[in-house]
């Protein structure tokens, strides 16, 4: 019989994979009006990733490291592991000639580096979990909170890139279930999965520094115009905003 706390770390994870779909809203919403909303949620993307990584990710993984060199070597391995996948994912969309493939490769590193994110979140919450129902419960909030911008964003990132809505859901979602396992190797490696997330806390920080500096931000610049540019800063600004708050209430 599966005991009260892996009942509620499943419960939690579960609920967690489920903000994946919050784009789920823009089903209704026509091409015109969504396409005009699109460099908002791009912009706001770009705040939650920055935002993400040094307000969140690297004191993490900085405070369980207990020295500097570590954690920043990791960063500078996920910047350097995406920009080598994104070269490889480059090349191989120039020697595809399908004329269905039209994802842009900044789909794919945002669903990666989402992925190792999701994994975290779920181990987290499953190690949460086995010190106390209280704490497992309060990292669920946290993380759910956490992710909704996140979410919103990369639903936004994944539009920009190409996918569908229908199919940007579906791979957010499929993504977002990486979480589930994430929690069941907290659950089985017990306190032991620390040395993992100390290296992958970092990483994927660099990942998301990577993607937010050298694809969306160059995508940004292009708007010349003051009034969408205002936008775009407000938007992003928001989305660190959003991280700061998340900190400062956890």
């Amino acid at each position: 019989m599966l005991s009260a706390k892996v009942l509620y770390a499943i419960a939690s994870v579960t609920l967690v994979s489920l903000v994946s779909l919050v784009g789920i809203v823009t089903i209704s919403v026509n091409e015109e009006r969504l396409r005009s909303a699109l460099f908002v949620l791009v912009s706001l993307a770009v705040g939650a990733m920055f935002g993400d990584a040094f307000i969140h990710l690297l004191p993490e993984a900085f405070q369980k490291s207990g020295n500097t060199l570590m954690p920043s070597m990791s960063v500078l391995a996920g910047i350097l592991g995406f920009f080598i996948l994104e070269k490889f994912l480059l090349w191989r969309h120039q020697h595809t000639f399908d004329s269905n493939n039209r994802i842009r490769p900044l789909g794919y590193l945002n669903l990666i580096a989402d992925a190792v994110h999701n994994l975290m979140d779920g181990m987290m919450i499953g190690a949460s979990y086995l010190v106390s129902l209280p704490i497992g419960i309060a990292t669920t909030l946290a993380v759910v909170f956490h992710e909704i911008p996140q979410e919103i964003g990369d639903f936004g990132i994944l539009l920009h890139a190409g996918f569908t809505k229908r199919r940007a859901l579906f791979f957010n979602f499929l993504s977002a279930t990486l979480a589930m396992l994430g929690t069941a190797v907290a659950l089985l490696a017990g306190s032991s999965f620390d040395s993992f997330s100390s290296v992958m806390l970092p990483f994927t920080a660099g990942g998301f520094i990577y993607i937010a500096g050298c694809d969306l931000l160059p995508e940004l610049q292009k708007e010349l115009e003051p009034a969408k540019s205002t936008v775009q800063l407000v938007a992003m600004t928001g989305g660190i905003g959003l991280m700061l708050v998340l900190k400062v209430v956890g």
